[in-house]
């Protein structure tokens, strides 16, 4: 499968002009991770950077601690979407079995399928590193994210998620129609690579929802900038885990968490 495809539009103008134009969609299918063999998730994403999503997600699941962790990852590909067969080491198997989910996801949100409310907000650890970039380097690593997303270039429909260093220079982006699953397939890349935050930050095209936090905080993040406001939950979890808010982030301002 493919991140985009074309697809035929008539464009219609106020004056009543119309024109027949192709232009590229997003992709967006279901995408079921399966690990050591138990059917755990059905994502809503895009079909690119898929290893990349499986590692991501497990280490925002709290199924695995590395990237090591993971065996193997093999993808196939059906009529209805994609399935993801991850085997990790056997020592992970009471993990997924907590945690299981017992009905399909529409997204990477987190409380899909969770019956046990304690499960909701479970404790995180606190932020261990920091961030030496400066409000210069926000700015810069802002003004260079469209570039580097090709697909929603495209096609004007996919979020982005953004492992920039302490100067704004952006090392590493993925892409998704879910704003989860970019972030998911970012930390994945990341684990996968060896890449640390080093002293850099995370950008994200997205809202700051309380969920991004938490995978934020998983990943050990020292800042998280977003695009968009946050949520009252989002505050509260970044603040009990140490983790620097800057939300609204624009071309002409930026907020920042108080201290």
């Amino acid at each position: 499968m493919t991140a985009d495809r074309p697809v035929r539009f008539t464009r219609i103008s106020p004056d009543g002009e119309r024109e027949d134009l192709t232009r590229a969609v997003a992709v967006e299918c279901p995408v079921a991770l399966e690990y050591n063999g138990i059917g755990y998730a059905v994502l809503m994403a895009t079909p690119a950077d898929l290893d990349d999503l499986a590692t991501g997600f497990a280490l925002s699941e709290r199924l695995i601690d590395r990237a090591a962790d993971i065996i193997d990852i093999d993808i196939h590909e059906a009529p209805q979407g994609l399935l993801l067969r991850i085997r990790l080491l056997a020592g992970r198997h009471d993990r997924i079995l907590a945690r299981v989910r017992h009905r399909v996801a529409e997204s990477s949100c987190g409380l899909c399928g969770i019956e046990n409310l304690e499960q909701a907000l479970r404790p995180l650890p606190r932020i261990t590193t920091t961030s030496q970039a400066n409000d210069g380097a926000l700015f810069r690593a802002l003004d260079a994210l469209d570039a580097r997303q090709p697909v929603n270039q495209r096609t004007g429909a996919l979020h982005a998620a953004a492992l920039a260093a302490p100067d704004g220079m952006l090392r590493l982006v993925r892409e998704d129609v879910g704003r989860h699953n970019a972030f998911d397939k970012l930390i994945g890349a990341m684990a996968r690579a060896g890449l640390g935050w080093d002293g850099g930050f995370a950008l994200l095209s997205s809202r700051c929802s309380y969920e991004l936090v938490e995978k934020a905080v998983l990943a050990d993040c020292p800042l998280l900038v977003t695009v968009s406001a946050p949520t009252s939950l989002a505050l509260d979890r970044a603040g009990d885990a140490g983790l620097r808010l800057v939300t609204l982030a624009r071309r002409d301002a930026m907020l920042a968490l108080a201290d």
